[in-house]
This record gives structure tokens, C-alpha cells and sequence, in this order.
């Protein structure tokens, strides 16, 4: 086929202004942005709703090529933050989501991006996340919006938001995931060097009154023998008594390195394990299930149906098809 013959490439919007933070812009421009064995999957282009160059915090300007009539096209727009949540966001740019959003485009806001997106009332009646640091001021600016601050990303619909900072990473390879299948999205978490999905939530990074301790380090190793064998029966007991630790003792180094209780661990960890063995396997669910602790094909249905809204045969299906 030749270059002429191919089809459009999916178009993502990504927004830029003044002081933006180098690294946010960076994200979703490395994710969807370079191309794959020498083939590109997407047509990304930066955008911007102020004319003229634009400052960077690090110290180096930049000029995008296009202007906010690209959203008009967009297939993804990306909010990668904002450069200020006390300050109003441009009317135009208002207008500009809200017309993407009504014609079907994936709207994502990074970061104090959902600040943005927020303003523009696509979050209305939804659950959303933003940098832990400002979700008591976007709870009390937004009553409408339920901020959760324990996640990485969510997904309401068409419209995504992400923790702060590097849980853009995250979300921009959980849509390309949703986009283009794992095969592609775990391609591109290699060669970024980072995990190709990440469980958890950033209560794990909100400052801590006591230090991290060598304690912890050894939890740490612990868990890890515990993800090689999330087959076999953990507890807070067991886990406890591995641990050499009192009950009360243990939860609380858990808690303080995890963010979560181990029964809510346990299942984050087993159902990415499971999500694994969906996408990249044929074994039944039955024995999905089995390898991943869950006991039996019904228990996994149920906790996967409520993590992911989709049942376990649908999730492999989506990304087979993808």
C-alpha cells in the first residue's frame, strides 16, 4: 500500500501553554508519539489556545504548530496539567473541549489537568482524580465531581483523569492499551523502562509523618515473595507471622508502605495478574482464577466485573481484537 493509500492515523491533541511543566508535556508526546518498529500508530500534534511562543518552567520555550481548531478533528485530547488551579481557564478553550467531548472525543486530563476539564464541566455527576496535594481544594471547588485520591487514573466514559505527575504515564499507556491492545502498550512501557500496568493508588506518595525504615524494606521483600505465589493463601496473620511482627505492628508498616490494607493489596495484586494471564494466554477462566488465588471462576468474575466493569472473557476479548 502506498504512503498515499494509507489511512489517517488517529489524531491526539495535546495541549500546551505558558509555564507548562516540561515533563507533563512530555507524556502523552512519548507515549502516542514515536513510532513503533518504524510505523507510526498515531498523529500527535501540540497545540496551543495562546498565540506566540510559549515558556517552559525549565527554562526553554516552545512554539506548537497548531491552535485550538485542531480539537475540532481530535480523537484523543490530552490536558497534561495546568499551570495554575486558582487561575480561570480560557473561554475558548472551554468551548473547544466541550465541542470535542459532544462530537465522541476521548477527553484526558493529567494531573491538575482535570482542573481543566472540571472548569469545563466534563466532570459533572463523575468520579475523578487529581495530584493528591490539591484534592481537598478540587473536592471543595468541585462537590459535584467524587474526587478519589487513592488511584492512579480513572475512567469515567470518554473522559479520563490521572494522579499527579508521573501517573500520566499510567493513564496514557492504559489508553493506548484500550486503543491498541498490550502487546503494543507493554512495547512502549519497555522501552520507556517503566512497569506496563502499574496497580496501586498514590496514597502510597502523600508525605508521611514518620520515615520509610529498614522494617519496611523487608515488607517489601516479603510482598514480592508473595506476588510470586498469589496461588496459595495470604493473610494478615500469616503475612504477620512471617514478618515476625505483631498483628498491629504489621498493619501499620503495611499501611504506611503500601498506602492499603492487605486485603485490598491482595486483590489489586491478583486481578493485574490476572488482567496478564487474560491478555497474554489461553487458559480458561477457571484456571485463571486458580493461579491468581481467587478460588474459583465466580469469585473471579465478581471482583474483576467490579475493578473493571467488563467481565473476565470481555477484557481478553477487547484486547485480542485491539
Amino acid at each position: 500500500m502506498s504512503s498515499a493509500a494509507r489511512p489517517a492515523l488517529p489524531i491526539v491533541a495535546v495541549l500546551a501553554f505558558d509555564q507548562i511543566s516540561a515533563f507533563h508535556l512530555a507524556v502523552p508526546c512519548a507515549v502516542f508519539g514515536e513510532a513503533q518498529a518504524g510505523v507510526p500508530a498515531f498523529d500527535v500534534r501540540v497545540c496551543a489556545a495562546e498565540p506566540g511562543r510559549l515558556r517552559s518552567t525549565a527554562g526553554f520555550a516552545l512554539q506548537p504548530d497548531f491552535g485550538l481548531a485542531v480539537l475540532r478533528r481530535a480523537d484523543i485530547v490530552i490536558v497534561p496539567s495546568w499551570r495554575d488551579p486558582g487561575e480561570a481557564v480560557p473561554a475558548a478553550l472551554l468551548k473547544a473541549l466541550q465541542a470535542a467531548h459532544r462530537r465522541g472525543a476521548q477527553i484526558v486530563g493529567l494531573c491538575l489537568g482535570a482542573y481543566v476539564l472540571a472548569e469545563a464541566g466534563l466532570l459533572a455527576g463523575c468520579r475523578a482524580t487529581t495530584h493528591w496535594a490539591y484534592a481537598q481544594d478540587f473536592a471543595r471547588r468541585f462537590p459535584q465531581i467524587a474526587v478519589e485520591v487513592d488511584v492512579l487514573y480513572i475512567e469515567e466514559g470518554q473522559v479520563l483523569t490521572s494522579a499527579g505527575t508521573a501517573a500520566g504515564i499510567d493513564a496514557c499507556l492504559h489508553l493506548l492499551r484500550r486503543r491498541c491492545g498490550s502487546q503494543l502498550a507493554n512495547s512502549v512501557a519497555r522501552r520507556l523502562v517503566v512497569p506496563p500496568h502499574r496497580q496501586g493508588g498514590q496514597a502510597q506518595y502523600i508525605e508521611q509523618a514518620v520515615p520509610l525504615r529498614a522494617r519496611e524494606s523487608k515488607l517489601s521483600a516479603l510482598l514480592d515473595e508473595v506476588r510470586a505465589k498469589l496461588d496459595q493463601p495470604h493473610s494478615l496473620d500469616s503475612l504477620a507471622a512471617r514478618a515476625l511482627m505483631s498483628r498491629r505492628s504489621f498493619t501499620r508498616h503495611f499501611q504506611q508502605l503500601t498506602g492499603s490494607t492487605v486485603g485490598e493489596w491482595l486483590l489489586r495484586e491478583r486481578l493485574s495478574y490476572c488482567q496478564r494471564l487474560l491478555e497474554g494466554g489461553d487458559q480458561s477462566v477457571e484456571v485463571v482464577a486458580a493461579q491468581a488465588g481467587f478460588g474459583s471462576a465466580a469469585s473471579l468474575r465478581l471482583h474483576f466485573h467490579k475493578a473493571f466493569a467488563v467481565s473476565p472473557s470481555a477484557w481478553r476479548r477487547s484486547f485480542r481484537a485491539a
